[in-house]
């Protein structure tokens, strides 16, 4: 698994993932710092061969690559008032965990905290935050009549 910053192209795949319209993903993209993780070539089958042997033959930036290798999730967050907030995460269990740790490490080295808001019924979502260190902080505001709990970590 790769991660790296979202770029605009991903505006589709990212919808795909959040369930939600691709242009509201493309404005995420745009107004928020949006990492996502990405299976690497033969992650998914180590049988398969891939083209180029997986070693980013030719210099390519791996910013740019958009359309060879499946999105495995997304973080979305930014920072304000001594807090990273983290405002969209989704994906598989694993890459949830990992993208989780994007926002910590920034956190981390601006003396900040992060919280991340967990609706109720997103089980993968809490699991991947109380492996990171998350604490759960009591109860968060309602998304869309969904009650969520506040989970805070202070790097």
């Amino acid at each position: 698994m790769e991660v790296r910053d979202a770029v605009e192209a991903d505006a589709g795949r990212l919808a795909a993932i959040a369930d939600a319209p691709s242009d509201v993903m493309r404005n995420l993209v745009h107004d928020r710092t949006v990492r996502v993780a990405e299976a690497e070539p033969g992650d998914a089958d180590p049988n398969v061969d891939t083209p180029g042997g997986g070693d980013h033959a030719g210099g390519e930036a791996r910013s740019e690559r958009t359309d060879d290798h499946e999105l495995l999730g997304f973080v979305s967050f930014d920072a304000r008032e001594h807090t990273v907030h983290v405002t969209q995460v989704d994906g598989t269990r694993e890459a949830v965990e990992v993208l989780l740790a994007e926002p910590v490490r920034f956190a981390r080295g601006e003396g900040m905290n992060v919280e991340v808001l967990v609706p109720e019924d997103e089980d993968d979502v809490r699991t991947a935050a109380e492996a990171v260190g998350f604490d759960s902080a009591g109860s968060g505001p309602r998304f869309d009549g969904r009650p969520t709990t506040r989970y805070r970590m202070e790097p």
